[in-house]
């Protein structure tokens, strides 16, 4: 929406029930220290990780945000004319940075059920022997999720040379058993988990990956050593510190996930069950109707997201927010729905 702003920001994922009041108080007192670079080496942080983890400080790396991280990943792991696979439509990020390293995107279709397709994945890697295998659980923009033991079957078909880079951002909100213990470490597995959905604090750009000590070592040959604030390492040991704060939060997500679901199939869309902090949607219509759809929502005035890639171009994808942001969005759609009608 241009000129103004949104009445509802339901489009990027983001907590609108925002960081714990600790992380809150410790920017606050940390602020007067901004004069300072972040430690580049990130310890502190490192070892609060390490702690949560039960991992050694040797296993962990923090960044920019995941997607910062990917970045850092493709530039140490490829080079011009290698080949990644990834699900057709997934989180994009990662095959933006490939693609603008001169590496080529290899993807697999989504499954007709909106989940990644781990069969056709495990077939295209043994196949391809990508440099890196790109998997999202739970799935952006699906919200759909596979069992832990499916996973672990999928990266123990792929080929020793192929680095799976494992994204987990939304792992807070799945169920335990989607998730594989953060123990599980592989030579060729990378786990990627971010600071900005269910510890809200999507503005701090604090992400993290965790694996093999030789594979952390990787990206000290090329990372930013200073991209990390003060302020950004501070607060993620603060948020790590309150887990009380993350638990309501996962509360009033759930809430809001049943919310939106609701109100899906109060006006004829297919809600997509979610692990995620956002409800998709399917639309019975196809690819140009659902845009269309879009359209009138936002020009309505709220931010939502609709994924582009063939097979899930007829889905709508719909952050929590607040009990007020979800009535407005329906409100919205209503609208929209009713304009096609005339």
């Amino acid at each position: 929406m241009r000129g103004g702003a949104f009445t509802a920001r339901l489009g990027a994922n983001e907590s609108v029930f925002g960081p714990s009041p600790k992380v809150i108080e410790a920017v606050g007192r940390a602020a007067a220290d901004g004069w300072m670079y972040g430690d580049p080496e990130q310890f502190e942080l490192r070892e609060a990780l390490a702690e949560h983890l039960g991992l050694a400080v040797g296993n962990i790396l923090c960044g920019t945000g995941i997607d910062g991280l990917l970045r850092d990943l493709v530039a140490a792991c490829c080079e011009p004319g290698d080949s990644v696979l990834a699900s057709l439509g997934s989180y994009p990020t990662f095959t933006y940075f490939a693609g603008a390293a001169g590496v080529r995107v290899e993807t697999v279709p989504y499954q007709s059920d909106f989940r990644q397709d781990l069969q056709a994945l495990a077939e295209s890697a043994e196949r391809i022997r990508p440099r890196i295998l790109y998997l999202t659980n739970p799935d952006n923009p699906t919200g759909s999720y596979w069992q832990a033991s499916d996973i672990e079957t999928l990266i123990e078909r792929v080929p020793e040379e192929t680095l799976i880079a494992l994204d987990e951002a939304y792992c807070e909100f799945a169920p335990a058993s989607a998730m594989l213990e953060a123990g599980f470490i592989r030579p060729n597995l990378l786990r990627f988990r971010t600071f900005s959905k269910a510890y809200g604090m999507a503005g701090f750009r604090l992400g993290y990956v965790f694996g093999d000590p030789g594979d952390i070592r990787q990206f000290n040959k090329i990372r930013d050593h200073f991209s990390l604030s003060r302020l950004a390492q501070v607060a993620g040991i603060a948020a790590l510190a309150d887990q009380d704060h993350l638990r309501t939060v996962l509360d009033l997500v759930a809430d809001g996930r049943e919310r939106l679901t609701r109100a899906a199939e109060r006006h004829g869309l297919t809600p997509l069950p979610s692990a995620a902090n956002f409800v998709a949607m399917a639309v019975a219509g196809d690819a140009q109707y659902t845009g269309e759809l879009a359209e009138r929502i936002e020009a309505s005035g709220v931010f939502i997201r609709r994924p582009r890639a063939k097979g899930l171009d007829n889905l709508l994808r719909i952050s929590v927010g607040t009990a007020s942001d979800a009535q407005v969005f329906e409100d919205a759609l209503e609208r929209a729905l009713h304009h096609r009608e005339a």
